[in-house]
């Protein structure tokens, strides 16, 4: 008797407890590939229905362009979706917009970050957090002023030369060429030399290092499995992913650190009159700066006081205050990585939607040649230095130009604190994604959206 209960027991406690584990497994998989799906319901906001694990991944199939002008007309300028577990708000409404980037920016000053972003960008004041992000960013713009950015137009201008005389052997030639391609050299050829202190001759040196590297930065992409199972279980993955080994972006890292660390290096050594005067000598002349400046006096703030005719209120300003530590190296590398991020692509791609756009309507074109050829005329004595009475209507053009086909079509922000913005309840730690692109494409706003119009711009 005590032997068959016995086999009993061990027939119990084995492919029972089997399945009972399997079973109990499985329903929390179900409960957790759902659970995070119930928050835009609780904050009255319309969505796509989301799929287990992925969210609404599966909408944004099309890419994020065509997706977000889908999500806006069909859930309205104030919506939201899931990224895997991650909630977004979207608003595309300009008095929401300007409630998060102006009269309430002090709570939005963070961006969001994955966790996985490469070391050299996470460091930059893209990422940057919190007053470590204000400290930054105010030493920064203290230190580049109007007169020492014109310092750098020669450094421009060299690579502007070289771009110009192979575009002219082109133009003679008569044969048809990638000018994308043009562009790109051109503005890897200002990053290095700017952002980076390295003359790059990218028409001559296809195979330089630099090139080659900012190649490898932009080609870097999440294989779609990775990306799944990174957006299913953030909290294991991503941990994961920064701690396993990965050849593409240590490389990366290492050289672009490696780069930047020799050029410190021989600038030390360096009199300040022989300094190259670029983008990196600033940020290094900014590394112990002491900022006037907090986060009420950032740019978008200023630009919304200038075009309403308000002042910033005086009791707002505060005595300068030292960083709590200088710049690092990494930063100072962050730093530089915004120009490549801005040079090697949004220019690349803001020059060539230009060139389309002017291509395509001669007569828009005929007007911004009839511009420059004045221009020109009028400022060819070599005292001239500074285009200080600018081109308006090549102004117009770049205007319509980004807002046709804005570089950031999207960009977010993080919710520090609990608060409203026009009613709408936001918790702290959502993330508020501002579709621009959508705004910019609504005929609401801009009237006949998809016709290239510079002079839309025009002041009345």
């Amino acid at each position: 008797m005590m032997e068959a209960l016995g086999f009993l027991k061990l027939e119990v406690n084995g492919p029972m407890v089997t399945v009972a584990l399997s079973v109990a497994l499985l329903a929390l998989l179900k409960w957790y590939s759902t659970s995070a799906f119930s928050r835009l319901e609780k904050l009255g906001l319309r969505h796509p229905k989301p799929s287990p694990f992925i969210g609404n991944l599966t909408f944004f199939r099309q890419g994020f362009w065509e997706s977000q002008m889908e999500l806006r007309k069909l859930y309205g300028p104030l919506c939201g979706y899931y990224l895997g577990r991650r909630m977004f708000i979207v608003i595309s409404e300009p008095d929401m917009i300007k409630q998060v980037l102006v009269e309430n920016f002090s709570n939005f000053t963070n961006r969001m970050a994955s966790g996985l972003e490469f070391k050299s960008v996470a460091d930059s004041v893209l990422f940057l957090r919190d007053k470590r992000w204000e400290e930054v960013r105010g030493a920064l713009m203290s230190a580049f002023s109007p007169e020492k950015l014109n310092e750098m137009v020669p450094l421009i201008s060299q690579a502007c030369n070289l771009l110009l005389a192979h575009l002219k052997r082109y133009a003679e030639s008569g044969d048809a060429f990638d000018i994308q391609r043009c562009y790109c050299n051109y503005t890897t050829d200002v990053v290095a030399s700017v952002a980076f202190g390295t003359p790059v001759d990218s028409w001559q040196a296809p195979e330089d290092p630099f090139v080659k590297h900012c190649k490898r930065f932009f080609e870097f992409c999440i294989p779609r499995p990775i990306l799944v199972l990174l957006l299913s279980f953030p909290s294991i993955m991503v941990p994961l992913a920064r701690i396993l080994p990965n050849k593409n972006r240590d490389e990366l890292n290492g050289f672009f650190n490696k780069l930047i660390r020799n050029v410190i290096a021989l600038r030390d050594q360096q009199a300040a009159e022989e300094r190259r005067r670029d983008f990196l000598q600033m940020v290094l002349d900014a590394r112990h700066s002491a900022s006037p400046m907090g986060v009420q006096d950032f740019d978008i703030v200023r630009e919304v006081f200038s075009s309403t005719g308000c002042k910033p209120n005086p009791s707002r300003q505060h005595q300068p205050s030292s960083m709590a530590r200088p710049l690092t190296v990494d930063e100072i590398v962050g730093q530089a990585f915004i120009f490549l991020i801005a040079g090697y692509e949004i220019v690349t791609n803001t020059l060539s939607f230009a060139t389309y756009l002017l291509a395509t309507n001669p007569d828009c074109q005929e007007k911004l040649l009839r511009e420059v050829d004045v221009f020109k005329e009028k400022h060819m004595a070599p005292e001239f230095c500074s285009l200080k009475e600018g081109l308006p209507y090549l102004d117009m053009v770049i205007a319509e130009t980004l807002r046709m086909y804005p570089p950031a079509f999207r960009f977010t922000r993080e919710a520090a604190q609990d608060c409203e913005v026009l009613g709408q309840r936001i918790p702290a730690g959502a993330v508020l994604e501002m579709a621009v692109g959508a705004l910019h494409h609504d005929p609401e706003h801009w009237p006949s959206p998809e016709t290239f119009n510079p002079e839309r711009y025009r002041c009345s």
